[in-house]
C-alpha cells in the first residue's frame, strides 16, 4: 500500500513527485515507456523559466528527475498495463505493472502525457531534432527569418502556421484536401497572412537534406489525373495533425472527452473517481507546454494531499 502512485514521468509526473515528497507522502513513480516523457526527444528548450541560455530536453528532465530523487521519490522503470479503480472514497486503487507487481494506492496521479501524431515517414525519425518538430511554440524561435512548412488543415495547423508566420520568412501550409477543416476565423487569418502559402491537395512523401533538413518531397493530387510531384526547400517541418492522449489503460474507468483526454474538475485536477487525479498533457488538449504540465503536476500533488487529509 502506498499513499501516492504517480503513473508516468515528464514535467507533470516528476513535479508531482517533488511536491508529494515535500508533503511526506512517499510517492512511487512508474516512468512508463519513455522515461522523462516527450521532452527527452526535444533538443533545445528556451522557454522554460530559469534557463536563460536554454537547455536540452534530456538535460531538463534529468534535472527535474534528480530533484525528485533527492527528495526521496521512489522512481521505478516499468509501465502500468491495467488499473482497477475503487469508486468509493477511501478505498484503495490497484495498478498492475508489466513485471507482475500489483500496487495498491490511496491516491493515483495519472501523468502519462500525449503523443504527437506523425505521418509515419522514416524521414521524420531521421530528421527528428534536425528540422522536424511537433510543437511550433517550442521550436519556432529557431526558425526566425527562415522557411518552414506546417502539415495539417485544422485549427491547430492554422494556429501554428500563423504563429510561425510571425517568426519565419515564409510558411508553407501543406493541406491534404482542397479545403481547410479549421474554423472560419482561423482559416481566414491564414489566408490573409501574406507570408503563408497554402499548398492544396498535397501530401508529403519524404524529406531530404545532408546535415539536417533541407526540403520536402511533395505530391499534389495523388492518384488523380492531375497528379504532380515537386520539391520545396525548407529549414523546418512542423507536424500539426493532432495529438494522441495516452489514456487507453484508463478510459474504462475515468471520464474522457471525445478525443481521449481525461476530464478534470477545474480548477482542481480531480477526475470522476475519488482519489484519482490527472496532470499534464494527458488532461490538456489546449496548451501542451512543459511549464503548464509542471504546474499541473504541482496541483495534482496538492490535491492528493488534501484528499488524504480529508479521509
Amino acid at each position: 500500500m502506498v499513499k501516492v502512485l504517480i503513473i508516468g514521468s515528464g514535467p507533470a509526473g516528476y513535479t508531482a513527485a517533488i511536491y508529494a515528497c515535500r508533503s511526506g507522502l512517499a510517492p512511487v513513480v512508474y516512468e512508463g515507456l519513455l522515461s522523462g516523457g516527450q521532452l527527452t526527444q526535444t533538443t533545445e528548450i528556451e522557454n522554460f523559466p530559469g534557463y536563460p541560455e536554454g537547455i536540452t530536453g534530456p538535460e531538463l528532465m534529468d534535472n527535474i528527475r534528480n530533484h525528485a530523487l533527492k527528495l526521496g521519490a521512489d522512481i521505478r522503470s516499468g509501465f502500468i498495463t491495467k488499473v482497477d479503480f475503487a469508486e468509493e472514497a477511501g478505498k484503495p486503487h490497484r495498478a498492475y505493472v508489466d513485471d507482475g507487481t500489483v500496487i495498491e494506492a490511496q491516491t493515483i496521479i495519472i501523468a502519462t502525457g500525449a503523443s504527437a501524431k506523425y505521418l509515419g515517414l522514416d524521414d521524420e525519425k531521421k530528421y527528428a531534432g534536425m528540422g522536424v518538430s511537433a510543437c511550433a511554440t517550442c521550436d519556432g524561435f529557431f526558425y526566425r527569418k527562415r522557411v518552414v512548412a506546417v502539415v495539417g488543415g485544422g485549427d491547430t495547423a492554422c494556429e501554428e502556421a500563423t504563429y510561425l508566420a510571425g517568426l519565419a520568412r515564409k510558411v508553407y501550409l501543406i493541406v491534404r484536401r482542397n479545403v481547410l477543416r479549421a474554423s472560419e476565423k482561423s482559416a481566414q487569418r491564414v489566408k490573409e497572412t501574406p507570408n503563408i502559402e497554402i499548398l492544396w491537395e498535397c501530401q508529403t512523401e519524404g524529406l531530404f537534406g545532408e546535415d539536417g533538413l533541407e526540403g520536402a518531397h511533395l505530391v499534389r493530387g495523388k492518384g488523380t489525373d492531375h497528379e504532380e510531384r515537386f520539391d520545396i526547400d525548407i529549414d523546418g517541418f512542423f507536424l500539426a495533425i493532432g495529438h494522441h492522449p495516452n489514456t487507453e489503460v484508463f478510459r474504462h474507468a475515468v471520464e474522457c472527452d471525445e478525443a481521449g483526454y481525461i476530464k478534470v474538475k477545474h480548477p482542481t485536477t480531480a477526475t470522476n473517481i475519488p482519489g484519482v487525479f490527472a496532470a499534464g498533457d494527458v488532461a490538456d488538449p489546449l496548451y501542451r507546454q512543459a511549464i503548464s504540465a509542471a504546474g499541473s503536476g504541482c496541483h495534482a500533488a496538492m490535491d492528493a494531499e488534501r484528499y488524504l487529509q480529508a479521509l
